[in-house]
């Protein structure tokens, strides 16, 4: 292996015109003038050699280490969440992505809440937040003898302060609020984005539990819990519930749905708390001042002579788990008792990207029955070696330090180093970097412009002008006409079968969406992101079909957004990755 300056020197940068512009953009070093002082090769060094300085921990060579994280990283066949791209070698080296802390019942717990949220948002991590233990608008507050204005109105004070929080300069702030659906305010807090001016730093779900769900089966009313008193205080029909979800999300893709029995029921340490929010895009289900790490890999860059090449992708799959276990190490934590909690459990999160290229590449249809089946496949066997690899880190460092009492404290389970290892992150801007799909989402589209940090971004899909060329139909006026339209349909000259290829989101029925996000999510640790994507012109009744399908698949929880449907300044967190 060559040494680390000969192999900086050495390796190609493929990156296209668009990485590069949002690489300058957010990622790379500046003075404090603002001008860029650093490379893509001199970014993916500095990371690699950050994360890698932790293996002198375990009396492991390090410089082997940056090696090989060097060789992953600026090969793009994975990327790390935007944090530790941004952070790493800085003197806030704050690397994670992902945090949940809780809100109590007390103006000092809400407001210290505040003040932790801020210092999180600062370097550059999102937030969830579960506000279903403060007590509901117009309950007693006996310490003053005044009424209490409820978890919706403190909500609006944490967004107006994440307004204010510029995150090192380089990502907004992104919050997740959480409301269960038994609290006796949830009307309120369903409602609450129909107004495009409300909670714009915030995505919010409702967390619905097993009970409210048979309660709609039944049609049937079910109870709401005081959680001062912890006292029924009433009761709503399920179905009209419902359909005030059904109807905020049809209007403004707010609130989303999380299964919040089915999250626990995945609780890896339910010894140590149960899970009450998620992180900012829903994929990272946390305990109380839980953190995690994110990294994912380019699956477009795992196919050889049109298949997967599992060797390669098993390959980089273990020293990505290193990769990510390292990261824990290294990271500079905001708050102590983030630290305690992450170190404790050390749970981190490998997911893909590009999954519509890997689809693309080996002539299947994103919904088509073999995709997902091999999404399937494909996961469990990250999955397996992802968890082989912890095992292998376990025998050399030891377990998890939360490991007793564990689920996986039990005969015939595995003793691994981290209580999680996968999920399937948004991977909105490190897809950019990386040049693919994000996450596991179809094509948005065959052609469009993108703004990013006020920079307009056109692309078309390289594959398809590829596929074009080779296959005879390429002409400028065609592909001018796709730039216009953004997908194939009624494009004349263009084979039916590249048309299915090359089905864009708002192409593919919700079933397809959510049976895609069924299948990876059967072999993932934590959750899974993924935008059921509806046209404009799709009823409330569609909307309802896809949160009902969700639960009934599987899904630890679903998103729809409705194209069109009026929102803030607010687009999914899919640079919060």
């Amino acid at each position: 292996m060559q040494s680390g300056e000969n192999l900086l020197d050495s390796l190609p940068m493929d990156l296209s015109e668009n990485a590069l512009k949002v690489l300058r953009a957010r990622y790379l070093l500046k003075d404090e003038e603002g001008r860029v002082i650093e490379s893509p090769r001199e970014m993916f060094g500095r990371i690699a050699r950050t994360v890698a300085a932790a293996e002198e921990l375990y009396h492991d060579d390090a410089r082997l280490w940056e090696e090989r994280f060097f060789d992953l990283l600026s090969s793009l066949r994975f990327l790390p969440n935007s944090p530790a791209i941004m952070n790493a070698g800085k003197p806030m080296g704050q690397l994670a992505a992902c945090f949940v802390l809780p809100v109590e019942d007390s103006m000092q717990s809400i407001f210290d809440t505040l003040k932790n949220a801020a210092l999180i948002l600062q370097s550059g991590g999102g937030t969830g937040f579960s506000f279903s233990r403060l007590r509901p608008r117009a309950d007693v507050v006996r310490s003053t003898g005044g009424i209490a204005s409820g978890p919706v109105s403190f909500m609006k004070i944490y967004n107006t302060a994440t307004d204010v929080i510029k995150q090192g300069g380089a990502r907004r702030g992104a919050n997740m609020g959480i409301l269960r659906i038994d609290h006796p305010d949830i009307l309120e807090f369903i409602r609450i984005k129909r107004d495009a001016a409300e909670l714009t730093n915030f995505n919010i779900s409702v967390a619905v539990t097993d009970a409210f769900m048979e309660a709609l089966h039944k049609d049937e009313e079910y109870r709401l819990i005081n959680p001062r008193s912890v006292k029924v205080s009433g009761s709503l029909r399920a179905r009209a519930v419902f359909d005030e979800i059904v109807e905020s999300a049809w209007e403004s893709g707010d609130p989303g749905l999380i299964f919040i029995d089915r999250i626990n029921r995945a609780n890896p340490t339910p010894h140590i708390g149960a899970f009450e929010s998620t992180n900012p895009c829903g994929e990272q289900p946390l305990l109380p001042y839980e953190a995690c790490v994110l990294g994912s890999l380019n699956l477009s860059r795992y196919v050889q002579n049109g298949e997967v090449d599992y060797n390669s992708l098993g390959r980089d799959v273990r020293i990505a788990v290193r990769f990510l276990d390292d990261t824990i190490d290294a990271n500079i934590y905001p708050l102590p008792a983030v630290e305690h909690m992450h170190k404790g459990n050390r749970k981190i999160g490998l997911g893909v990207m590009g999954w519509a290229e890997l689809l693309i590449l080996l002539g299947i249809p994103y919904n088509h029955k073999k995709a997902f089946s091999l999404a399937r496949s494909l996961m469990r066997f990250i999955s397996d070696t992802s968890k082989e690899a912890s095992v292998e880190l376990a025998e050399k460092r030891g377990v998890f330090p939360n490991f007793t009492g564990s689920v996986y404290d039990a005969p015939g389970m595995p003793r691994v180093r981290n209580a999680t290892t996968t999920t399937i992150a948004p991977t909105g801007t490190l897809a950019i970097i990386a040049d693919c799909s994000s996450g596991i989402e179809p094509l948005f589209a065959v052609a469009y412009k993108r703004l990013v940090l006020d920079t307009e971004l056109a692309e078309i899909n390289g594959h398809f002008v590829k596929m074009a060329r080779e296959r005879g139909f390429y002409s400028e006026e065609m592909m001018a006409e796709v730039l216009l339209r953004g997908n194939l349909k009624g494009i004349g000259g263009i084979p039916p079968d590249v048309k299915s290829l090359f089905r864009t989101a708002l192409e593919i029925p919700p079933e397809d969406h959510i049976e895609m996000q069924a299948a990876f999510q059967e072999y993932t640790d934590n959750a899974v992101s993924k935008t059921v994507n509806l046209p404009s012109r799709a009823k409330k009744e569609d909307v309802a079909r896809a949160y009902l399908l969700a639960y009934g698949k599987g899904c630890k929880g679903i998103t729809v957004f409705r194209y069109g449907a009026k929102r803030g300044t607010l687009v999914r967190f899919s640079d919060v990755d």
